[in-house]
């Protein structure tokens, strides 16, 4: 069971960020200038040959009058002209091209920027949104906990540590032996946070264009206002995307890199920090310690947005830019805290959450649950044989992943040999010594 319920749930919200990026009718508008805009759209004509009045307003997200602004500026200015029309649902509608001064001027702009999208949005416009959209607003409670955590054996103190953890605003720690479900848990936190957000194509911090949306982070939502809006000049700015709150998950391949605005001089592009696009959501850091930089160094790049909630971002070139750092951050371990940093850090991170070992009703009651998944009957005799047969016996630790494992190690050498009904424990101790490492080699 999801933590699901209407995005549009929450129309002050939505008017809040209406009020804040309405759809802009004039350059001035947009927070950007007549001279970005129009190297801009010189580059979507330089990429596209010839383009209509509804194919730029698509491409770059901008009401008719924007762009009709634009296109006269440009006309003006010798870089672009009218080559015809074209035949559209409601009349005609002009063609533009560039002309050979536009073609120069489009290559020299595209010298110094390779980023051809949607018009971006105004980076102080951007901070504002991001505090108006935060995911800190201690809005979870006990019943949201348990309804996000469906299916999840965990106890009800520490749900009630999490659900705490989530609302206080704090970075989160949770630790434990490999296989024991932290990194489940932590994945499905995201359902508590229901509620649409809106997240620009890109930003602009003067002039340098920073693409923020990722198809691979952020999840669009059909907006049902906005398409139904007949009037284009009406409803929340169109260079922004209305998304689901973004998880962002990495392990051992992070890099310090990754945590900081990139340059790649091949494209001429920016991208921006993983903090930066799992703003307004969930950012976890899995495998914390395996990194190839060193522990004190990841987490010292945190201390900063941790404590005052802001992050400090390099451009380049001696040029910087703070930007709200909103959105829950949680490591994720099998080491020992203590190794990875000093107690005085580990003050700095609220909530230290351990994940430790099941007891036998709790890896009973997942057995039951992975029967179900998979559409085998549940045998109680046949778990308490794993349990006393071949955990007892090997003094094995009962971890929450090893009730899948087995009976889908079992459930494979069933259809290998033909087989089909209950398993049996032959099966079973056959998938258990395929699964654990057997020592008796030495």
């Amino acid at each position: 069971m999801h933590v699901m319920v209407d995005t549009d749930a929450f129309p002050n919200e939505r008017e809040a960020v209406q009020r804040l990026a309405p759809q802009p009718c004039t350059i001035r508008e947009t927070g950007l200038t007549d001279s970005f805009l129009g190297e801009l759209v010189c580059k979507h004509l330089f990429d596209a040959g010839v383009l209509d009045m509804s194919r730029l307003v698509d491409r770059l997200a901008l009401t008719g009058a924007v762009l009709d602004e634009v296109l006269a500026f440009l006309r003006k200015d010798g870089r672009v002209e009218v080559l015809g029309q074209v035949s559209q649902t409601g009349g005609q509608m002009l063609r533009y091209g560039l002309t050979e001064r536009g073609r120069s001027a489009a290559r020299d702009a595209l010298s110094r920027s390779g980023y051809i999208g949607a018009a971006p949005f105004p980076v102080s416009t951007y901070r504002s949104l991001i505090k108006l959209q935060t995911i800190h607003h201690g809005r979870i409670t006990a019943n949201d906990m348990r309804n996000a955590l469906t299916g999840v054996v965990l106890t009800e103190g520490m749900l009630d540590q999490l659900g705490v953890a989530m609302n206080s605003g704090r970075a989160i720690m949770i630790y434990g032996p490999a296989g024991t479900g932290k990194t489940y848990v932590s994945s499905r936190l995201i359902r508590l946070f229901a509620e649409a957000i809106w997240v620009p194509h890109a930003i602009v911090i003067n002039e340098s264009v920073i693409e923020i949306y990722d198809p691979q982070v952020h999840q669009r939502l059909d907006d049902h206002v906005q398409q139904n809006n007949l009037m284009l000049s009406e409803g929340i700015d169109r260079r922004l995307l209305r998304c689901k709150r973004p998880i962002v998950i990495t392990g051992g391949e992070l890099s310090m890199e990754q945590l900081d605005v990139r340059y790649d001089p091949f494209t001429r592009q920016y991208q921006a920090a993983l903090q930066l696009k799992a703003s307004n959501g969930l950012f976890i850091i899995d495998d914390m310690g395996r990194q190839r930089m060193a522990p004190a160094e990841l987490l010292n790049r945190w201390i900063v947005p941790m404590e005052e909630k802001r992050d400090f971002l390099n451009l380049g070139g001696g040029r910087h830019c703070e930007l709200p750092f909103d959105l829950i951050l949680v490591f994720s371990t099998n080491l020992n805290p203590l190794e990875l940093a000093d107690e005085a850090f580990l003050r700095r991170i609220g909530y230290k959450l351990h994940f430790g070992y099941l007891k036998p009703e709790e890896y009973e009651k997942i057995w039951r649950m992975e029967s179900e998944r998979l559409g085998i009957s549940y045998d109680p005799l046949l778990v308490r044989y794993v349990l006393q047969r071949l955990y007892a016996s090997e003094g094995m630790p009962l971890v929450p992943c090893h009730p899948r494992d087995l009976l889908n190690m079992a459930l494979d050498r069933q259809r290998y040999i033909g087989g089909s009904g209950p398993l049996s424990p032959k099966e079973l101790e056959w998938a258990w010594h395929n699964y654990f490492v057997q020592l008796d080699f030495l």
